[in-house]
């Protein structure tokens, strides 16, 4: 696109940016003042409402519906204070994003005129079509009942004019239809294994809760430009696009002077986070031109969840007042990073203890090596659950692109803490000696806050890292909704504790002290988790080579990674814990593999689109003008100078009509490929073929429409490039 063309239609189609100017002094003044949190709860409920609420939140009981309609009168008031004039129940089907229909406080009266209703069954309790959302197969269109159900766990909130109440949505026999089911589930399991665990060393402690800190990557692009790109508006990412000259090879993006117009965008994004009570704290530019990152402080993870999803909608609403676009995609350009969401998960008691934070006596770090030890040896066990939980069509563009982790599942915990392990592992089985277990709880144990304090090293490369007091799930993609993975994170860590324990206890009645069988089973555990530790480049051809001898698997593509959800291992373990059923398990993974073939399937078809009615008459056009030059020159030079001075130019209409056919065979073989696979009813055959016989064509296609863009004039050629777009003016 040429510059005199970008300039003009900025000018004809921008507005100018926003100046974004927050009207409070501080955060704290407004912080969490559109949420129905406890203060808002004590100020607007009777003392029964509101203690009923308090239970139901932290012990679990269930709020009868006298109760419920007091919070939904409070509820309504409070909203309406805030301007709300509609609710929603908000929740989180299987699509990947959240969903919301909007009913009006309004209900006319009977005499002509109207009151604003809202009651305690519209509260807890709404029916939207269950059979419109994705479902696996358990509703039918004919069965299309399906149930939201309020979550009194994650505060309500107005966002806008409207009451957004978060909810859980089941199906009307009872299976989970959205993210947040499981993730409760999971958590619920998680909170009683690690309470069991945690006595062991404290019976103050009786809750436990899983915390997360995000980290959210994305892109911008000005409005303009992304509505130039087809690729862009259908995909989410450019399916063609010659990298330009300077991309990110300087390093200088990075942490980088943060652009007026992007900082404007982040100050308003910021307000109306702090308003939803989303404890966003860090903002930054990342390594690639165009992209940044914002961080929270760490939550309870249901909250966090909710909030992320929350974020996500705020940025892309928000974006289109400052005249920008965001871009999720966990790669929407080639030959510069991705984007990722990190997921920082730990451990916090109702004592207020991080778990996963050694404290300054050897009986406290012991509690850490117990919870640490046991989290590796989860993921030791369970990796293809967690390879299975990152999986997408767009994650698969990321994982182990010299930018993410790779598909194979590893842990890092740094050198410090592999010498605690091996010194641990070191240990003789059964009783020890006084001596023995004073030097070890003293120069081994009782060392590791110093050990940590210096322990500074981080490995980037790593998809579950230890970081200090967390482990950073770093392989999740930047448009994943955080449940999935958290869920599985919380399963598999549930399950192993609860082991542990049995395992614990049978030693003890075998007659070994507590401390004794303990370390005993930490022991193990560390042998038996060796494999999956690892400390070098990730990235590295040598890392496969290692991986493959210890027999880890590396899974690059997602419709063999889904497979894992199936093994009946898998399924055990889910419905063990209580956090799905088989139906469920097997619902989902219908639903994930439909979910990756259709992407394909549109990224194919406007790739299609793309050559056939912009790439390719474009060029040909370019063509003519070349061979018109061409046939000009050979009537006015002498033949001698005419075969050298057009000789180039010929190999320029010779090199453009072969990558014109190139580019239209890939497509019409492409087509063919795509007309094969269609026709095929199984689910995951179907998947595999756009796999295994579409997807290649994707990056053979864009090969020669690259070659295209840099023959083809500036002035003519269709698209955005690379050096418009990442750029933020």
């Amino acid at each position: 696109m040429s510059t005199l063309r970008f300039n003009s239609i900025l000018e004809s189609t921008s507005h100018k940016p926003i100046n974004f100017s927050n009207p409070y002094d501080k955060s704290s003044e407004y912080f969490g003042s559109h949420v129905f949190n406890m203060n808002s709860m004590r100020e607007y409920m009777p003392k029964e409402a509101f203690e009923s609420v308090k239970n139901a939140i932290d012990k679990g009981e269930k709020i009868n519906l006298s109760v419920a309609d007091q919070v939904a009168t409070a509820m309504k008031s409070w909203s309406i204070s805030k301007g709300a004039t509609h609710y929603t129940h908000w929740f989180q089907p299987l699509t990947g994003s959240t969903a919301e229909k909007h009913d009006g406080f309004f209900e006319p009266t009977s005499d002509g005129f109207a009151i604003e209703k809202f009651s305690g069954s519209m509260l807890v309790q709404a029916e939207p079509d269950a059979s419109s959302f994705p479902n696996g197969g358990i509703r039918n269109t004919f069965e299309a009942r399906g149930y939201t159900a309020w979550d009194p766990t994650s505060p309500a909130f107005v966002f806008g004019s409207t009451l957004c109440i978060p909810t859980i949505f089941v199906a009307y026999t009872g299976e989970a239809l959205d993210n947040k089911v499981p993730l409760l589930r999971s958590l619920q399991s998680l909170d009683k294994a690690a309470t069991d665990v945690a006595q062991y060393f404290d019976k103050n402690i009786s809750k436990v809760n899983a915390t997360l800190g995000w980290e959210q990557e994305y892109f911008l692009v000005d409005e303009t430009l992304f509505m130039s790109r087809p690729d862009l508006v259908m995909t989410g990412r450019t399916l063609v696009g010659h990298s330009p000259a300077k991309g990110q090879q300087l390093d200088d993006h990075y942490f980088g002077s943060i652009p007026e117009r992007v900082m404007s965008y982040m100050r308003e994004i910021e307000f109306e986070c702090h308003k939803m009570g989303i404890p966003v704290k860090t903002r930054h530019n990342e390594v690639a031109p165009g992209q940044f990152e914002f961080a929270p402080v760490f939550e309870e993870a249901n909250i966090a969840v909710d909030h992320n999803s929350l974020f996500m909608d705020i940025l892309e609403k928000v974006a289109r007042r400052h005249m920008f676009r965001v871009l999720l995609h966990e790669k929407p350009f080639s030959a510069i990073n991705g984007s990722g969401k990190h997921n920082n998960w730990s451990l916090s008691s109702n004592t207020g203890l991080n778990l996963l934070a050694p404290g300054k006596t050897p009986k406290r770090n012991l509690l850490f090596l117990t919870f640490f030890i046991n989290t590796i040896k989860a993921v030791n066990d369970q990796a293809d659950l967690i390879r299975a939980a990152i999986a997408s069509a767009s994650n698969d563009h990321r994982l182990g692109a010299n930018e993410a982790p790779p598909a194979i599942i590893s842990v890092f915990i740094g050198s410090q803490l592999s010498q605690v392990l091996d010194e641990l592992e070191k240990l003789e089985n059964g009783k020890l000696s006084p001596e023995k277990k004073t030097d070890l709880k003293l120069n081994v144990v009782g060392k590791i806050p110093e050990i940590l304090l210096d322990n500074t090293d981080r490995n980037r490369t790593s998809p579950f890292a230890f970081t200090g007091n967390k482990f950073e799930l770093r392989a999740v993609g930047s448009t994943a909704n955080c449940s999935v993975p958290m869920t599985t994170l919380n399963m598999i860590v549930a399950d192993q504790l609860s082991q542990f324990k049995a395992s614990v206890d049978k030693l003890v009645s075998e007659g070994l002290k507590k401390d004794d069988a303990i370390f005993n089973m930490l022991r193990e555990y560390i042998k038996s988790s060796k494999n999956i530790r690892f400390e070098g480049d990730g990235y590295s051809q040598e890392w496969k080579e290692i991986a493959s001898q210890r027999g880890l698997k590396n899974t690059p593509d997602t419709p063999r990674a889904l497979d894992f959800y199936l093994s009946k291992s898998s399924i055990d373990l889910f419905e063990k814990t209580g956090v799905l059923n088989k139906v469920e398990i097997e619902a989902r993974y219908e639903i994930l593999q439909e979910e990756y073939f259709k992407s394909i399937q549109i990224e194919s078809r406007t790739l299609g689109d793309l050559v056939k009615n912009h790439i390719v008459p474009t060029s040909i056009r370019y063509q003519s003008t070349l061979s018109e030059n061409v046939n000009r020159l050979k009537k006015v030079l002498e033949k001698d100078v005419y075969e050298k001075v057009s000789k180039e130019q010929i190999q320029m209409i010779v090199e453009i009509s072969q990558l014109v056919s190139e580019a239209l065979n890939g497509v019409n073989e492409m087509t063919e490929a795509r007309k094969v696979a269609n026709k095929i009813d199984d689910l995951r055959k179907k998947s595999l073929a756009y796999c295994d016989k579409v997807k290649p064509y994707l990056e053979k296609i864009r090969y020669s429409v690259d070659k295209l863009e840099l023959l083809v004039d500036n002035e003519i050629w269709p698209l955005a490039k690379y050096r418009e777009i990442l750029y933020i003016r």
